[in-house]
C-alpha cells in the first residue's frame, strides 16, 4: 500500500491531563481521534519547552545534538554574547526536508524556529519567531501577499501575553488560533501536498494567561472568577477547528495530532541568581540593587564570582571556569566537585514552608549524546518546574509569587500528547513510553521514508 498524505497538527503545550482525562468526554473530535488511533502521553525534552523541543521531535536529535537549549543561548564563552535560535541555528534536516528532498510537496506553517523562512518543497509561513509581519515570512515570498488578502493582517504571536488585561488576551488568542486554522484550511484547498504541519501557539499562551482561574490548586485561584472556564472553553474551540481541518482533508489522510510539552500550576519562581548571591557564588560590584533587575543589567564582579544563572522556564547554571571564561574564577580541576556541590545544596533546597522543594538538577552529559555549541554546565528544574526560575536580583528574597517578566499561571510540564489516526494502518492504542526522539522515525514511517541508521528514536508503528 502506498502511504497516503500525512497531515501533522501541533498544538503548542496542549496538556495530556486536560485532553486524556479531564475533558476528553466532552471533545468529540479528539475523542474519536483517540478512540479510532494509536495515542499517548510523549515525554518532551530536557528541558521541555517549544525551543528546542519542536526542532528536537523533527530531527530526530536531542537538543544537546542541535546545540541549543532555549530560546536564547550563550554564542560562545564570553559573558555578554547571546544569540537566538532560529531557523539559522537548525543544521540537521527536519522531516519536511526529508520529504521534499524525496520529490513530495510539502506545506508547512507555524512550526517554531522557521524564521527566517527557508526553502522548501512547496509552501512555508513562519513562525512566532518573526519580529513582525514587516519581515519576509513566507517561502515562495509572494505567498504573503495571497495570504494577507485572504486573511488580513497574519497574527504571527499573542504580543504581550503576560498582561493582567485578561478579557483582551483571551479575545487575541481565539482570534489567532481562528485564524491559522482559516489559513490551514486554505493551503490544503490550493497547495499540492503530501505532507503537511501546522503548529498553533494559542494553547501554551491560554495556559500562561488563565491557570489559575481553571484550577482551585493553584496558589492564586479565584474562585468564581468569569474567566474560570476560558481554557476549557478554548479546548472546545480548538476540538472544533481540529474537526473542520479534518473534514476538509476527508478520509484520504493520516492525521497525527501532538504537543511538544505540557502544563501545570506555577507555585511560584525561585531568584536563582539571588540565592547565588547569599550562598557566595556570586559577587556584584556596588549595592544590591533596590528593586528586581535582570542580571545583564548590573556589573558583576567576575574575579570573584564562581557561578552565575538564566531565568526562564527551567533554571540555567554556567560556571566561571579558568581558561574557559574570560575571568574565570574555578581552577579546572577544581570545576567537577563545585559543580557538584551547587547540584547538591539544590536539590536539598527546601520551599517557602520548610518542606523539600523536590528539585532536579542534570548535568548535560548525561542527558545529551552531544553537547555542541555553549551548553549550561546545571540544568535546574525548580520544585521538578512547578517553580519557575527568576534570573532578576534585587527581589530581596529568594521565593517569590510572582514571575519577573510578567503575569504567569503556568510552568511547562515534562509530558505532551501524540495522536496518530489511520484506520487503514494504525490498530487503535494506548502508546506507553514514548520520547521525542520517537516523533520524526513514526512520520517518516507513516510516509514510508527510511530513517536515518544512527537515530536513537524508533517508530510506535514498528
Amino acid at each position: 500500500m502506498s502511504a497516503r498524505p500525512l497531515l501533522v497538527i501541533g498544538l503548542d503545550c496542549l496538556t495530556p491531563q486536560l485532553v486524556f482525562e479531564a475533558w476528553r468526554d466532552e471533545l468529540p473530535t479528539f475523542r474519536r481521534l483517540i478512540k479510532g488511533g494509536a495515542w499517548g502521553r510523549l515525554r518532551s525534552t530536557v528541558p521541555p519547552i517549544t525551543v528546542p523541543a519542536w526542532s528536537a521531535m523533527l530531527t530526530g536529535r536531542d537538543p544537546g545534538e542541535l546545540g541549543f537549549y532555549g530560546f536564547r543561548n550563550r554564542a560562545d564563552y564570553s559573558y555578554d554574547h547571546m544569540r537566538t535560535a532560529d531557523a539559522t541555528a537548525v543544521r540537521e534536516p527536519r522531516v519536511w526536508d526529508r520529504v521534499g528532498a524525496a520529490g513530495r510537496p510539502v506545506i508547512v506553517a507555524g512550526v517554531p524556529q522557521t524564521y527566517p523562512p527557508p526553502p522548501v518543497n512547496g509552501a512555508l509561513i513562519s513562525c512566532f519567531l518573526t519580529p513582525s509581519t514587516q519581515s519576509p515570512y513566507t517561502y515562495p515570498a509572494e505567498l504573503k501577499s495571497e495570504i494577507e488578502g485572504l486573511f488580513g493582517e497574519y497574527v504571527l504571536d499573542v504580543e504581550d501575553f503576560r498582561t493582567e488585561d485578561k478579557a483582551d488576551l483571551l479575545r487575541r488568542i481565539r482570534a489567532m488560533s481562528e485564524q491559522r486554522f482559516r489559513v490551514a484550511r486554505h493551503l490544503l484547498r490550493t497547495r499540492p501536498w503530501d505532507f503537511a504541519m501546522f503548529v498553533d501557539m494559542g494553547p501554551d499562551r491560554i495556559h500562561h494567561g488563565f491557570w489559575k482561574y481553571m484550577d482551585p490548586r493553584h496558589p492564586k485561584h479565584e474562585p468564581g472568577s468569569p474567566f474560570a472556564g476560558a481554557i476549557r472553553d478554548y479546548y472546545h474551540l480548538l476540538d472544533e477547528q481540529v474537526g473542520a481541518l479534518l473534514a476538509e482533508v476527508g478520509r484520504g489522510a493520516t492525521v497525527v495530532v501532538m504537543s511538544d510539552h505540557g502544563a501545570q500550576a506555577m507555585e511560584g519562581g525561585l531568584a536563582l541568581n539571588e540565592w547565588l548571591q547569599r550562598e557566595g557564588y556570586l559577587s556584584l560590584k556596588g549595592p544590591e540593587p533596590a528593586e528586581p533587575t535582570p542580571l545583564h543589567r548590573l556589573e558583576i564582579d567576575w574575579e570573584r564570582t564562581v557561578a552565575w544563572g538564566a531565568g526562564g522556564y527551567y533554571g540555567r547554571i554556567f560556571l566561571n571556569v579558568q581558561g574557559r571564561e574570560p575571568q574565570g574564577a574555578i581552577p579546572t580541576e577544581r570545576y567537577e566537585a563545585v559543580r557538584a556541590e551547587l547540584a547538591a545544596k539544590l536539590e536539598a533546597m527546601p520551599g517557602p514552608d520548610g518542606a523539600p522543594l523536590g528539585t532536579r538538577v542534570f548535568r548535560p552529559e548525561d542527558v545529551y549524546a552531544e553537547r555542541r555549541g555553549v551548553p549550561p554546565d546545571l540544568i535546574v528544574y525548580f520544585g521538578d518546574l512547578r517553580w519557575r526560575s527568576v534570573g532578576s536580583v534585587g527581589l530581596g528574597t529568594i521565593y517569590t509569587p510572582e514571575n519577573d517578566t510578567g503575569p504567569d499561571d503556568a510552568n511547562h510540564g515534562p509530558e505532551g500528547i501524540f495522536i496518530v489516526y489511520d484506520p487503514q494502518r494504525v490498530p487503535p492504542r494506548k502508546l506507553e513510553g514514548m520520547t521525542f526522539l520517537d516523533v520524526a522515525p513514526t512520520l517518516l514511517d507513516l510516509l514510508d521514508l527510511p530513517a536515518p541508521a544512527d537515530w536513537r528514536g524508533r517508530s510506535v508503528l514498528a
